[in-house]
């Protein structure tokens, strides 16, 4: 079995866990210098605020009534870091999916304890962090997305909800989906299955999968496979584009050395921004993971992660490594021997309708331009002349960090200047 952890409207629960005064209120987190609404609470969602909405096209009604606030990565990514720590203790394996969402393997656990093992969960991670989240348990993460799905929505699972590939409930549920609701199935692609009379994930899973495969493609098969039960997917096949890029390996042996670590991570973030650059989209910040083998017995056990801004929406592998190298400064210990780190691009953007502001125009146009094209430049003698042709060495750390977040809150647990403050009369 495989558990989904997700946290629910997890910037907005960030925030609330140190401000309990916004519990009930319409909040909402902006984007790097405030320029668009990227996470909503369920209030604010109510009051017909779309995502990505630009900050100064909010109607002056509910500009005065709704928390706007400025994303905090340093306090979401060092929560995201607490939740993964707790998850580590109900089991060894944690595959980080993106800053809100894991996935738990729970293979050889008593199949009859799960749903109580999940409760005890989401009371330890909402003891110890504050934070609310919900739990989709399932032979497949595919299916283990539906149940979390589920498990948010439907109020009789109490939170965690656990579906048996081939259980009557299971079949409901799929019956009642829309395909295009299914983790992985963009949006053309389920227009293309209503062609061909699929419209549920319940009529996906009852496809012909080759004809699946030859029609569209060997991951949607996957996805026919992982609901009838059959693991057949990896995160790798399965990123987001409009929300995350991730890459990751695990090392060949392991050490301790951090220049390798340097190495793999500026690997990983130029492997990144190809992929961003390739899809056309920006990315707002950086997370860095590391983390040692949990199945070595004697070994010392660590593993974190961070986030960490852009100065402004980018694409430039240049900048991407710069952040990646920072935040693994941030994190790596030595005493470890290390199996394994990743880059995660956060909060993507389409490149041609970003939203601008006064603070990105610090870039000027020859700038951006000559950026595009070194960009362009480089990714063509790699596609054309063979992969890495053209390598990033690390750069110097000498890029402004600060930005300009007029309405952040206070970096509680990562800042001995932002602790919280208690008075007492």
């Amino acid at each position: 079995m495989i558990a989904l952890v997700d946290c629910n409207n997890f910037y907005v629960s960030c925030e609330r866990v140190f401000a309990p005064r916004l519990e009930g209120l319409p909040v909402g987190v902006l984007s790097n210098n405030d320029g668009c609404v990227v996470a909503r609470s369920q209030e604010l969602k109510a009051l017909g605020v779309a995502m990505g909405a630009p900050m100064h096209l909010l109607p002056p009604a509910i500009r005065r009534h709704a928390v706007l606030l400025s994303s905090n990565y340093a306090l979401y990514g060092d929560m995201s870091r607490r939740v993964n720590a707790i998850l580590a203790e109900f089991s060894p394996d944690v595959e980080v999916y993106s800053i809100d969402e894991s996935f738990v393997s729970f293979v050889g656990f008593d199949a009859s304890t799960l749903e109580a093992r999940g409760q005890r969960l989401r009371e330890m991670v909402c003891r110890d962090t504050g934070l609310p989240v919900c739990v989709g348990l399932a032979p497949t993460r595919v299916l283990a997305k539906v149940a979390n799905r589920a498990a948010k929505t439907i109020a009789a699972y109490a939170g965690v909800c656990r579906l048996d590939a081939d259980d009557p409930a299971t079949r409901a549920l799929l019956q009642r989906l829309p395909v295009a609701a299914l983790w992985g199935v963009a949006r053309r692609t389920s227009e293309r299955l209503a062609l061909m009379g699929i419209d549920t994930a319940w009529q996906l899973r009852e496809a012909d999968s080759k004809l699946i495969r030859r029609t569209f493609s060997v991951v949607l098969e996957r996805i026919v496979w992982e609901l009838r039960g059959h693991s057949a997917i990896v995160l790798e096949d399965m990123s987001e584009p409009r929300q995350r890029i991730m890459v990751s390996r695990s090392f060949g042996r392991l050490t301790g050395e951090r220049h390798e670590l340097e190495a793999a991570v500026r690997q990983h973030a130029a492997r990144a921004g190809e992929k961003l650059r390739r899809q056309r989209h920006l990315a707002r910040a950086v997370m860095v993971m590391v983390r040692t083998n949990p199945f070595v017995a004697g070994e010392a056990q660590y593993r974190n992660s961070v986030v960490v801004p852009l100065v402004r929406p980018s694409d430039d592998s240049r900048e991407l490594l710069a952040v990646a190298r920072r935040g693994l400064s941030a994190i790596f210990r030595d005493g470890y021997r290390y199996q394994k780190c990743g880059v995660m691009l956060l909060d993507l953007v389409d490149a041609q309708h970003r939203q601008l502001t006064l603070y990105d125009a610090a870039q000027s146009e020859a700038e951006n331009d000559r950026s595009q094209r070194l960009m362009a430049a480089v990714d063509r003698l790699n596609r054309e002349m063979g992969r890495d042709t053209v390598r990033f060495c690390l750069p110097r750390d000498n890029s402004a960090w600060a930005l300009r977040c007029e309405r952040r809150s206070s970096r509680y647990t990562t800042r001995w200047d932002e602790l919280m403050k208690v008075k007492t009369r």
